[in-house]
């Protein structure tokens, strides 16, 4: 069973990859993280905030549904937000290099990360 930084640091195996977090969005605060660039302080709160309108969105329209992941691109930078299925409240945000990252295995890596994760 790996470890909040087992996982945090196979996400950072992804090209292009620039830091990451694992994120309690119920407070908002870290849980662990790895990189940097990033205030992942102020990341985690504003992100937390994302997934909440996204979530209260979702309530709004009656979508019986669950979000997967969340992609922001910005000009030069990606940012993937993935909840963690098995610990509501809890996601993952990986902040990646447009320029040398690939999208789909991001996303993939991504995905794996939050499956094995054991809190």
């Amino acid at each position: 069973m790996p470890s909040i930084q087992d996982s945090l640091n196979a996400l950072m195996t992804s090209d292009g990859s620039i830091c990451g977090a694992l994120v309690d969005s119920t407070s908002g605060m870290l849980m662990g993280s790895v990189g940097g660039g990033v205030d992942m302080e102020l990341a985690a709160a504003g992100n937390t905030e994302v997934v909440r309108a996204k979530l209260k969105t979702m309530r709004m329209l009656n979508l019986n549904d669950q979000i997967d992941d969340i992609l922001i691109t910005l000009g030069k930078q990606y940012h993937i937000i993935r909840p963690v299925s098995a610990n509501d409240g809890v996601f993952f945000y990986l902040v990646l290099d447009k320029s040398r990252a690939n999208l789909a295995l991001a996303r993939r890596k991504v995905a794996e990360v939050e499956k094995e994760l054991k809190i």
